[in-house]
């Protein structure tokens, strides 16, 4: 059933029935203000709910979706979220008639069967009607909530063998009818909670979505509901026009790329993800078949509405930046996940972590095989954590739980012409990492340090952002728990560039019980115990001997590369020391180290 309802849900809608036309003007501002009416959704969430994954963190997404289920406009909170709303709120058109769909009712799914990504993403939407009872649009906001209701905290159980260890998973439930809160459900919900402040933020999306109602029946009545409908065709087909001139550019033919995850959460190692993408003329067909299917893995599931949605965040990245998000997208593009495997599962397996990990190899296989054909925009969108260090404790009877998500710099590999920026991957794009100090103010930690791990790079003629090793210390006994990946197979360098530095944890750092986390944890930490997570850097473009020696030198003075590794990895001799600050490159040295190296590479490589 779960396969067959996928094909249902992905299938292409058809446009909406109107018997208005638009100019390209008119569509470019109803366009921009389903875009202004998502960000305001997404901004409205983040100033009123209560807990801080959400208030804090900004891993949340608003979509405006049509009344046949299509993507119409969004506003980019996380990117890999952008492309996955539309399937739940599908499911729930489906149910329009059982469900009774009317003015001012407000829906939540986060099922993984049933169109949803994993069970922390809540998918909160409302249906907008015109003045004469027709359904025009859907406004959705989708965010992760701390926890799920399932055997662990946050809803990550390392050994899930099915969904239901992992939480309450929703299909399509009514939240308010006709306007009033269904009292009963929202407090069935709320128990199935571990959080006191999941209450506040199911109460802040309620808020949001049904703010943004009222906002969008302004435009419809603005500008007549034809219009709007006009409006809404004309951006996807104009996206689908666009997307289609970009793929014409690319030369035909097959491209490929295979993937590894270091081990699933039981230690079978070497999972794999493989990825075709295939040009022929002003269309694409992106497919998975090679990918991993063996049924015995666990915790590797990654549900069929994630694996869609993070393939078309990879295509997105690919292409002219100016081009639309929306609809119109899936339109150029064939995407085909054999069923059965890892990023299209038999109902009902377990889905969490699948959203770190396959998740994050789709996208960097589909990099990885557009890199042959489009260099100059090839910039992985993932995050190659794992999972993230979570520790779990209780204080006056009530569950706290620090998730890990700090500050950090880890995952931002170059790409043509740059090398890697900032301290969080794009895949992550809006996410604001937690501060220091409101954990600690929250929580029984101390974050002694956040710091950039010099020769943590993927070298490269642009090279990687270096990652970045954060060290905890709990003042009160907590459980931790970590699922450690991306130490065998880091982040893929493209075009001749390095891979990135390796992931790796360690407990109880200090004390003779000190030991590394090789595949997972979940351990007993004491009072004033320290635990240590070094995050990989970001992979390299393009062969490290092409760098440009002044540029090696100024990441030597910054301390981001040792002179040694500048010498072993760049071929880049220098005179003088950092202690007199009299650093200079030696010219000849230097062109005469990497004629060797090259010479020793061109070797080798026969």
């Amino acid at each position: 059933m779960s396969f067959e309802l996928n094909r249902k849900l992905a299938a292409r809608r058809d446009p909406l029935p109107t018997a208005a036309t638009v100019d390209p003007v008119t569509a470019g501002i109803i366009r921009g203000a389903f875009e202004t009416v998502c960000f305001e959704a997404a901004t409205h969430l983040g100033r009123s709910a209560s807990s801080p994954i959400i208030n804090q963190s900004n891993e949340r997404n608003g979509s405006v979706i049509d009344a046949h289920g299509r993507l119409a406009g969004c506003s980019i909170g996380t990117p890999h979220l952008v492309f996955i709303s539309q399937l739940t709120v599908r499911y729930g058109l489906q149910q329009f008639d059982e469900y009774d769909w009317g003015p001012g009712d407000v829906f939540l799914g986060n099922d993984p069967d049933y169109g949803g990504g994993h069970l922390p993403d809540y998918n909160v939407y409302a249906p907008v009607f015109d003045d004469n009872g027709e359904l025009i649009l859907i406004q959705a906001l989708q965010a992760h909530q701390g926890d799920t209701g399932g055997k662990d905290p946050g809803g990550f159980t390392l050994e899930a063998t099915d969904i239901f260890t992992e939480g309450l998973a929703i299909p399509c439930l009514k939240l308010l009818h006709r306007g009033e809160k269904r009292r009963d459900v929202i407090k069935l919900l709320e128990r199935n909670n571990r959080f006191a402040t999941f209450e506040g933020d199911l109460a802040a999306m309620i808020a949001a979505v049904q703010h943004c109602v009222t906002m969008l029946q302004g435009v419809i009545r603005k500008w007549g509901a034809d219009v709007v409908k006009a409006a809404v065709n004309y951006n996807i087909e104009h996206t689908e026009k666009r997307f289609r001139q970009e793929i014409a550019k690319w030369p035909d033919g097959r491209y490929e790329a295979a993937v590894l995850i270091d081990h699933d959460t039981q230690g079978t190692k070497d999972i794999k993800v493989h990825v075709a993408c295939i040009v022929a003329g002003d269309h694409l067909t992106v497919d998975l078949a090679g990918t991993d299917a063996r049924p015995e893995l666990v915790g590797v599931w990654n549900t069929f509405a994630n694996s869609r949605g993070y393939v078309m965040t990879q295509i997105a990245s690919a292409i002219d930046p100016d081009i639309v998000k929306n609809e119109g997208l899936f339109h150029a593009v064939d995407i085909i996940i054999p069923e059965g495997t890892i990023a299209h599962p038999p109902p009902n397996m377990p889905a969490a972590l699948g959203s770190f990990h396959p998740a994050c190899e789709i996208t960097e296989a589909v990099c990885i095989a557009l890199s042959q054909v489009a260099p100059d925009r090839s910039a992985p969108q993932v995050y190659k954590i794992g999972m993230p260090n979570a520790v779990i404790g209780f204080k006056n009877g009530q569950m706290w739980m620090d998730q890990g998500v700090d500050a950090r710099t880890m995952d931002v590999s170059a790409v043509h012409g740059i090398d890697g920026w900032g301290s969080c991957p794009v895949a992550l794009g809006n996410l604001l990492l937690s501060e220091a100090e409101d954990a600690e103010s929250r929580f029984p930690i101390i974050n002694i340090n956040r710091e950039m791990t010099i020769d943590s790079e993927g070298a490269g003629r642009w090279r990687g952002q270096p990652g970045s090793l954060n060290v905890k210390k709990v003042l009160e006994p907590t459980t931790a728990m970590a699922w450690m990946v991306s130490s065998a197979h880091p982040l893929r360098g493209l075009c001749g560039g390095d891979d990135a530095s390796p992931y790796s944890s360690r407990f109880e750092v200090g004390t003779p019980k000190e030991y590394g986390v090789a595949l997972t944890a979940r351990a007993q930490l004491p009072a004033g115990a320290v635990i240590a997570y070094q995050h990989g850097g970001g992979a390299g473009f393009e062969s490290p001997l092409l760098r440009d020696p002044a540029a090696v030198q100024e990441d030597v003075l910054d301390e981001i590369v040792s002179i040694s590794r500048a010498r072993e990895k760049y071929g880049v001799v220098f005179t003088g020391t950092l202690e007199e600050y009299d650093l200079a490159v030696d010219v000849a040295a230097t062109q005469a180290l990497r004629r060797r190296m090259r010479a020793q590479q061109a070797t080798e490589a026969a």
